[in-house]
């Protein structure tokens, strides 16, 4: 009877440790090509969750464009490794005010929720300030559904969510490296090289690598012929417990000799950026950044604000970034593309650069969507390169214009302050010029034809203000300083973009006759650019 009771209890021993071993072996084999991504990044660690060897993107940079990039292309069922060199939450003084253009991007992306819970502020609009006169420029959002508005946040808040919104999708792999050069083969890129956080070399294949770095991007370099501008600096403030003149609006006085803006960055909070032309800011360490704040920024400030503004200069948390200015001049190199900051820069004034990132994002998910593999990227980077200057143009022109009309150059300050007025006298005048010139600066109307109208009417503005009522030779002369200077501004910037593909793009449908998949595509991104 013993032997009986070892002989059933061996049998129901082998049994269960059959049972084991199979389901061990099932789950390994569910978890072959499978890599563990990490723990929680709440401190800069990578999301938990596995990945498929089989990667079909690699991302670069985890920031607001590569945080995008990932979720969109994942959640259209694409495998996507991100590498980010610092998965702790960004701290920056620029990229807070997503303008409602750019919103809308984002909504169409499935992201919008992301702005929740960040104690994110409704925009409505401008408050435009010269010479104590002001004005409030609404946003053109009679058409739209009524979420549609601008945000202002702490930019670092509004990555985290996203971040953690990609990472959610088990076939997104977040991780953090340093991406140390692209792995190419025959001038086609096949992949990374990155190190780890732990040091370790790694190297990761994908038919198509997007480099989302950001501003200061290394991968830059080997995919396009960089131009980078600064034309000013920008020096930011935090105000606490102090209320703007116009709630909800971003505030925007035109003062000497730059611009100064004011607008909300959570319930508690106003974001100030002081614009400093050339590379040259004073010395925040000696205190002359103070002096000059208080001395030749606080007296041209709105009153209700000025006493803030003293109390957050005293406080000393004063910070500085370089706004830097980028054509993109990309390389058609296969397998990699650039995007956000990494391939277009323009002055961040305008607060135009998460629109074109975002705009980016959709038009590229778009191309990609009904293609079953991305080893033929000829067809889609092209595209892709060429359909995004609608809109991409259109607020970089808006910004660069601005900018330089906007600020009062020591060089030529007659015909400066001449078309500084006239463009606060221009957007004052209310109706579609108002309405008009906001709507390209929020990302709303990004159509070409749109901006030169405004252009072409400015300038006719300003033309007749000198002229009228009696031309004098002085005044002619002013039209003609006036007229060069026009063409040295905004020339550069159509030269930089191409003409042809800003003002013409369906012409690019006709190199893609042989491919018709590619062709459906681009006439529906057509569509959606001119529609949006």
């Amino acid at each position: 009877m013993m032997i009986y009771e070892y002989v059933v209890g061996a049998i129901i021993a082998s049994f269960f440790w059959v049972f084991l071993l199979l389901t061990y072996s099932i789950q390994k084999k569910e978890t072959i090509g499978k890599i563990e991504c990490g723990k929680s990044f709440e401190d800069g660690e990578y999301k938990s969750g596995l990945f498929n060897k089989n990667t079909d993107v690699i991302i670069v940079g985890a920031g607001l464009a590569g945080s995008a990039l990932a979720y969109s292309l994942a959640k259209d069922g694409r495998q996507v490794h991100v590498i980010e060199r610092d998965l702790t939450q960004p701290d920056r003084i620029v990229g807070e005010v997503l303008q409602p253009g750019g919103y809308l991007k984002l909504t169409e992306l499935d992201l919008a929720d992301c702005v929740d819970e960040i104690d994110a502020q409704r925009v409505l609009g401008y408050a435009l300030y010269k010479d104590g006169e002001s004005i409030k420029l609404p946003y053109p959002l009679e058409n739209f559904p009524s979420d549609v508005a601008g945000r202002s946040f702490h930019y670092g808040r509004l990555v985290q969510r996203m971040r953690e919104k990609a990472a959610s999708l088990s076939n997104v792999r977040l991780e953090q490296g340093t991406v140390t050069s692209l792995l190419q083969e025959k001038g086609a890129t096949k992949g990374v090289h990155y190190r780890t956080r732990t040091g370790r070399e790694m190297t990761a294949y994908a038919p198509l690598t997007v480099a989302c770095d950001g501003s200061f991007s290394k991968l830059r370099l080997s995919l396009s012929e960089p131009k980078v501008d600064v034309p000013s600096s920008f020096v930011g403030l935090i105000l606490e417990n102090s209320q703007l003149p116009f709630p909800n609006y971003a505030h925007v006085i035109i003062a000497e000799p730059s611009l100064i803006l004011f607008y909300p960055i959570s319930s508690t909070e106003i974001r100030c950026l002081v614009d400093i032309p050339g590379r040259k800011v004073p010395s925040i360490s000696n205190g002359e950044m103070a002096n000059y704040l208080k001395t030749v920024v606080a007296p041209q400030i709105p009153s209700t604000l000025c006493k803030s503004f003293i109390s957050a200069v005293e406080k000393g948390s004063i910070r500085t970034m370089p706004n830097s200015c980028m054509p993109a001049t990309p390389f058609r190199i296969p397998g990699a593309l650039l995007l956000g900051d990494a391939l277009n820069m323009r002055h961040p004034f305008t607060g135009g650069g998460m629109t074109v990132a975002l705009s980016d994002v959709v038009l590229l998910r778009h191309l990609l969507k009904p293609l079953d593999h991305l080893n033929d990227s000829s067809s889609y980077i092209e595209s892709f390169y060429t359909l995004r200057k609608q809109v991409a143009f259109t607020l970089n022109a808006v910004a660069g214009v601005g900018q330089r009309v906007l600020y009062a150059s020591p060089d030529d300050q007659v015909i400066r302050s001449e078309m500084r007025r006239a463009c606060f006298s221009y957007v004052s005048l209310g109706g579609g010029f108002g309405s008009g010139v906001v709507g390209l600066l929020s990302g709303l109307d990004h159509c070409p034809w749109a901006l030169a109208l405004h252009l072409f009417l400015g300038s006719g503005y300003l033309i007749g203000r000198l002229l009228l009522p009696f031309p004098s030779p002085k005044c002619i002369w002013l039209v003609v300083r006036f007229i060069a200077e026009g063409i040295c501004i905004i020339f550069p910037v159509i030269k930089a973009e191409g003409v042809g593909s800003i003002l013409f793009p369906w012409t690019l449908l006709q190199r893609f006759k042989a491919s018709p998949i590619i062709r459906n595509n681009l006439v529906m991104a057509l569509f959606d650019i001119k529609g949006n």
